[in-house]
């Protein structure tokens, strides 16, 4: 890993598997519910097949692994994976310490998630992390399109005033990092399951803990 060459006008955070120790969790929500249907399936395998992946863009994956779901199912799954996450979800090991140490720099901070809006608020509402982004929070609902796409961190560069290209994303999925490059942003990668060498040959730095974080981006 490479030590910032200057100091990012911005950082631009995903929630889930960096702010919010969520991934799991999530995966034991679609998979209760692909159950109940009638698709018995783990949660291990729902993390795997949907990791990073907004709700919209799960329905034609289910649809041609399992079969046809209703049209309101992404509201529905919407609001059960909310009400989840506002009373189990937990945070990363190290995410509020390097948080705090960033703003304490006084560095700019946004939050750019594939969740929607009442599931991301939920979950940095129970993280008490909600303050530490000013309002510079974003969901796949605030834009044309989710990731892969880089719309999502592009509108978070400029609610900080920043080209992309001077903000560092900071993420842990393939379809987040993808978007996060196709900005034109650096991207720091929290290693999780993922090899270093994948998550290398898309662009991203890879560290291995949120304490990093800070002396990564030349804080502390």
């Amino acid at each position: 890993m490479r030590a910032a060459a200057s100091r990012p006008a911005a950082i631009l955070f995903d929630c889930d598997g960096v702010l919010a120790d969520s991934e799991a969790l999530a995966a034991m929500v679609v998979a209760e519910e692909l159950t109940e249907r009638g698709w018995p399936v783990s949660p291990e395998e729902c993390q795997h097949i949907f990791l990073g992946r907004a709700v919209p863009d799960m329905m034609p994956i289910i649809e041609q692994r399992f079969g046809p779901v209703p049209d309101d199912w992404p509201a529905r799954m919407s609001r059960r994976l909310t009400e989840r996450m506002a009373r189990d979800v937990v945070p990363v090991p190290g995410a509020k310490a390097a948080v705090a140490a960033l703003r304490a720099a006084g560095m700019t901070l946004a939050c750019a998630s594939n969740s929607s809006r009442a599931e991301l608020s939920a979950k940095l509402g129970r993280l008490d992390l909600a303050a530490a982004f000013e309002g510079r929070v974003f969901s796949f609902e605030d834009v044309d399109r989710p990731k892969p796409y880089p719309d999502i961190y592009r509108a978070a560069a400029l609610s900080c005033g920043a080209a992309p290209e001077d903000c560092v994303v900071v993420e842990d999925s393939l379809p987040g990092i993808r978007a996060g490059r196709a900005a034109g942003c650096r991207v720091l990668a929290l290693v999780w399951d993922m090899p270093e060498a994948m998550l290398r040959a898309q662009g991203a730095e890879p560290f291995r803990h949120m304490d990093e974080l800070p002396g990564l981006l030349g804080v502390g």
